[in-house]
C-alpha cells in the first residue's frame, strides 16, 4: 500500500480540493516539483500551471492555479492561490476567448505583467481542460 498525505488547495473564495494523495505534481518558479508522503517541509513559490492530484483512490486531480505558494509540512501540503479552479469546473470556451484577446494584446505590444499574469492564467485553464 502506497503512504498518502492530506493535501488542501485554497484559492482566495473557497477550499477546491482536499483530501488523502499518494502525490502532488506543481509547477513552481524555480520547476516542477513532485511531492509525495514524507516530503521534507518546505514553502515554494507557485509559478500559474496545473497542479495535480493523484488521490488515493488513484483519481487523479487537475487544477488550474494562478501562481501563490505551496507549503509542505510533515503532516499536510497546502497549495494556496488567488485562484485555483478544477479542470471539470472550467468554462473552456471562456477560457480559450480569454486567451485569443490576450495573446492579440500582446502582440500588439501590451507586455504589461497584468496582462501576461491573465494570459498565463487563461493558458493554464485551457491546458487543464485539455490534458
Amino acid at each position: 500500500m502506497t503512504d498518502t498525505f492530506w493535501v488542501e488547495i485554497v484559492s482566495a473564495d473557497r477550499r477546491v480540493w482536499e483530501g488523502e494523495a499518494t502525490q502532488l505534481t506543481a509547477m513552481t518558479t524555480e520547476g516542477m516539483i513532485g511531492i509525495l508522503a514524507h516530503h521534507i517541509p518546505l514553502i515554494a513559490t507557485l509559478a500559474p500551471g496545473i497542479a495535480e492530484v493523484t488521490a488515493s483512490d488513484g483519481t487523479r486531480h487537475l487544477v488550474a492555479v494562478d501562481g501563490g505558494f505551496v507549503s509542505v509540512t510533515l503532516t499536510r501540503t497546502a497549495i494556496i492561490s488567488p485562484y485555483a479552479q478544477l479542470a471539470g469546473d472550467i468554462d473552456v470556451e471562456a477560457a480559450r476567448r480569454q486567451l485569443r484577446e490576450l495573446a492579440a494584446k500582446r502582440e500588439a505590444g501590451d507586455n504589461s505583467e497584468a496582462t501576461t499574469m491573465a494570459y498565463l492564467s487563461a493558458q493554464a485553464q485551457v491546458k487543464a481542460v485539455e490534458r
